[in-house]
């Protein structure tokens, strides 16, 4: 592997790590209404599960409310069901040809509680992306064509890949923690 080769997957991986962790807390619900609070919702549609976007458009009609409007009218009972069983706390009301969702608000403790799923999600990506560097570090240390001046300078840029990508992390979890914390 050579070091432009390895640091271009070191980059990729890092922005990757941290993508993952952005669509985690994307599905957390902070007392707004947003798509991405049930959008990945697996919907059983026609015996596979498909994400809910796929089988409906989602909109928001007011600040507290969710309007999901099937393509196909007969999957609403099956959104409905994924729905329910779907951990987010909101009771789905149907009028036949769409389904509304209303996002009543949170109480400070469910916030707290919230914030806390927050920085566990935060400290496990931190865990992921600082065990991705140990095994970057040992791919330089197993590349033969590296010159011991390339191992260091490689070292030292995935060192600071690391450092950016936890800064995205840290930033995320501010203003995640900032929304959720809003009344």
């Amino acid at each position: 592997m050579q070091y432009t080769q390895i640091i271009n997957d070191a980059k990729a991986k890092m922005t990757k790590g941290v993508a993952h962790f952005v669509d985690e807390t994307k599905g957390l619900r902070s007392g707004r209404a947003t798509p991405a609070l049930i959008e990945n919702i697996r919907v059983d549609y026609y015996g596979s599960p498909t994400p809910l976007k796929q089988v409906a458009s989602i909109s928001i009609p007011e600040p507290r409310a969710l309007l999901i409007k099937p393509f196909d009218v007969s999957v609403l009972k099956e959104i409905e069901k994924a729905i329910q069983k779907s951990d987010i706390g909101i009771n789905p009301q149907t009028d036949g040809k769409v389904m509304r969702l209303v996002v009543p608000p949170m109480s400070e403790e469910q916030r707290k509680k919230l914030v806390g799923r927050v920085k566990e999600l935060a400290e496990a990506a931190r865990v992921s992306l600082r065990n991705l560097r140990r095994d970057l570090n040992k791919a330089v240390d197993d590349a033969t064509e590296l010159t011991d001046d390339d191992v260091t300078k490689a070292k030292e840029e995935i060192q600071k890949l690391l450092k950016h990508a936890e800064t995205e992390v840290d930033q995320n979890v501010a203003a995640k923690t900032k929304e959720i914390m809003e009344t």
